[in-house]
């Protein structure tokens, strides 16, 4: 039994970070290794001094989608919109505010060319609605959706790209997998350039990543699935790199959960896509990751569970008091761990 509530730390809101670090590398890095209990404090662009040859950093390549949306029902009355998963070309899984004055069959107009009926409402108020538009749908989202910063980021942010990774390359998230927006592409060559190998896996971030705990019993907690793929070749890089014992070091816990949930009893990868609600939390034993990039994440999320598994929660807890009090910046746009 375990209560969320051993996942709590006191927080200043004036450490949530409301803009990215420019450049991407300038945030700050915590570096912890697990079995000495060592802690540094560095720059992210010094991970180039962290990394080996044959080190292999596993990237989730998902790209944030405009996924908030603006919609009147035949009323009148305005909804906000965010899409989470999509199950069809014309079906997605959505959440609606307010929830309670939407109708089931009821129609729902974005613009005259975006139009959606609701069509059933699933776990925790997840609707499914159905799109009727014109053209290719991910053209139409472009030109009405916005990027769905969390809410706890109040400041306007100029360049949407800021809040993609510089190697997102398939559309399909609600969020960022943001342990990956402090690398930048100059990094990126100069880890290649000094042998440390990069694979990529899918994971398209959606509910199951930022809802909240609400039990207070974690384990009573149930993740909402979210849409993976490994492909055959990060398979045989990852596997190739555990029989040679190099470092599998997964950048964010996307990646970490993905990996986990396609890795056998004996920790090798097997190539699949599908959809994932593995809830990582303490005690966990981890089949594949070898050492995790990761930001600060927020009080008594399934996240923080997730890298209290990784390390021993105590350490966590204190390397975020540490933290606190050394003024790192939190959550999305914050500052960075690397836990070895």
């Amino acid at each position: 039994m375990m209560n969320k509530s051993l996942f709590h730390y006191d927080l200043p809101n004036q450490l949530i970070a409301q803009l990215p670090a420019t450049p991407r590398d300038s945030s700050r890095l915590l570096v912890f290794d697990r079995q000495s209990k060592e802690r540094k404090d560095l720059v992210f662009k010094d991970i180039l001094d962290l990394l080996v040859p044959g080190d292999l950093l596993v990237l989730n390549k998902t790209r944030v989608i405009p996924a908030r949306l603006y919609a009147t029902n035949s009323k009148g009355r305005t909804f906000e919109i965010l899409l989470l998963r999509r199950i069809s070309d014309t079906d997605w899984e959505a959440l609606m505010k307010p929830a309670r004055k939407a109708s089931k069959h009821d129609i729902f107009t974005v613009t005259e060319n975006l139009k959606f009926e609701l069509l059933d409402t699933i776990d925790d108020g997840v609707r499914v609605i159905r799109f009727d538009y014109d053209g290719i749908f991910e053209n139409v989202l472009d030109q009405v959706g916005t990027v769905p910063l969390p809410p706890y980021i109040t400041q306007k942010l100029s360049d949407k790209q800021r809040y993609q990774t510089v190697y997102a390359s398939v559309n399909g998230s609600s969020a960022a997998p943001t342990a990956g927006l402090h690398f930048t592409e100059d990094l990126l060559q100069g880890l290649k350039n000094k042998g440390v190998l990069t694979t990529e896996i899918l994971l398209h971030v959606g509910l199951g990543t930022f809802r909240p705990v609400k039990a207070d019993e974690i384990s009573k907690h149930h993740m909402h699935s979210e849409y993976f793929e490994v492909s055959s070749q990060a398979a045989l890089d990852i596997n190739l790199a555990k029989r040679e014992s190099r470092r599998v070091i997964a950048v964010g816990t996307t990646t970490t959960r993905t990996l986990e949930s396609v890795a056998d009893a004996d920790g090798l990868i097997i190539p699949q896509k599908g959809n994932t609600d593995i809830f990582i939390y303490p005690p966990y034993t981890f089949k594949v990751v070898d050492a995790l990039i990761t930001n600060f994440h927020l009080p008594e999320s399934t996240l923080l569970m997730l890298v209290s598994a990784f390390a021993d929660r105590q350490s966590i807890l204190e390397l975020y008091a540490d933290a606190v009090k050394a003024h790192y910046r939190f959550f999305s746009f914050g500052d960075a761990m690397f836990i070895t």
